[in-house]
């Protein structure tokens, strides 16, 4: 799903970051981070348990800390992610799609 992602700067104790998506992540939850996505270009669907979100280029939503989410970009999308540092990509599932060292830009 991820196309890729690269730190652009930091605020305090959080990272901005840019990442290029496509296809469907995996469901997952940040058990004690909240998470900012803000749609760049592109369309982008977060579905929760219980709703889907639809978003649009300039439109954002804020994940709470323990909600699970699954990110789904039809089309490629470009996304700015405000999240705490310690933040991996994937939280509580580990597996091949796991980033734990991102580049800077």
């Amino acid at each position: 799903m991820q196309l890729g992602v690269k730190i652009i700067g930091e605020i305090n104790e959080s990272y901005i970051k840019l990442a290029k998506l496509k296809g469907e992540f995996v469901w997952h939850r940040h058990e004690a981070e909240d998470e900012l996505f803000l749609v760049v270009k592109g369309r982008l669907l977060i579905r929760l348990r219980d709703r889907d979100t639809w978003m649009e280029a300039g439109e954002f939503v804020v994940i709470p800390k323990g909600v699970e989410h699954l990110p789904v970009a039809e089309n490629e999308v470009q996304v700015l992610l405000l999240e705490p540092k310690s933040t991996l990509n994937t939280s509580d599932v580990q597996n091949e799609r796991t980033v734990s060292d991102l580049e800077w830009i």
